[in-house]
């Protein structure tokens, strides 16, 4: 069992009475450790339990935000129907898109398409991921000493057109419209009236959901690297044992 930091645990604990909370989380590197093939990844059973065990607590709000398409995050995720899911970092929300899509940026979008398929091709290792308004190009698998020139020359091949980017670990997603946990993460709040906020998260696109805590509310950062979150941890092991004290500390 995790040991978690004791100024989170703290934390968790205090931010558990409050009257009505809202619990999120990134999925990939969060609740679901990363893994070479997207498609195998799943959550951990631990951190499964205890999102569903909060999702069904009185006032308790759970999600999952991910740049994922919603598809994939609802096969993948296996979320029991009161998580709420959203995709494709904000833009899909399990009640619609956030977003119309316009036949002018569907075409655009395949163009993305073809051109980043096209590139893939010279990369091998290098995979794209399309999505109802984006396209990603991971280099994960590539040969290390390939990748950035990979990601590099993704760029460069659309750097002007009228897209949004967003950067990742090993990946950059290119999207005809703009996409935001971070306004993602405050609509939830909004809609479900929330006096505080918990998410998890490891990825530099999560740094927007961070950006948008305020006072009271507790983010949490998995993983190395600069974050915006107060809090961090080490693993997908230890937001599972986080989840867990939430649902316990709730409960009671």
């Amino acid at each position: 069992m995790s040991v978690l930091p004791e100024d989170l645990h703290r934390a968790l604990i205090d931010v558990a009475g409050v009257p009505r909370l809202l619990v999120a989380s990134d999925f990939d590197g969060t609740v679901a450790p990363i893994v070479s093939n997207p498609g195998d990844a799943r959550p951990l059973p631990a951190a499964a339990d205890a999102l569903a065990a909060l999702a069904a607590l009185e006032s308790t709000v759970t999600a999952l935000i991910s740049g994922r398409a919603l598809r994939d995050l609802r096969t993948l995720s296996g979320a029991p129907a009161d998580v709420h899911l959203v995709g494709s970092h904000g833009s899909e929300f399990d009640a619609g898109f956030a977003e119309a899509v316009d036949e002018a940026r569907k075409a655009l979008l395949a163009e993305l398409e073809r051109t980043m398929t096209a590139l893939a091709q010279r990369y091998p290792g290098a995979t794209v991921e399309i999505k109802p308004v984006s396209v990603a190009f991971h280099v994960r698998n590539a040969a290390p000493a390939l990748a950035q020139q990979a990601l590099d020359d993704a760029l460069d091949a659309v750097r002007d057109w009228d897209i949004h980017i967003t950067e990742g670990k090993a990946v950059r997603e290119f999207a005809v419209i703009d996409t935001d946990k971070g306004a993602a993460l405050a609509q939830l709040r909004g809609l479900n009236d929330a006096n505080a906020v918990v998410f998890f998260g490891d990825d530099v696109t999560d740094e927007k959901a961070f950006r948008s805590l305020t006072d009271g509310d507790v983010g949490v950062k998995v993983g190395p690297g600069q974050t915006l979150a107060r809090y961090r941890v080490d693993s997908p092991d230890d937001v599972a044992a986080a989840l867990a004290v939430l649902a316990h500390a709730r409960q009671r």
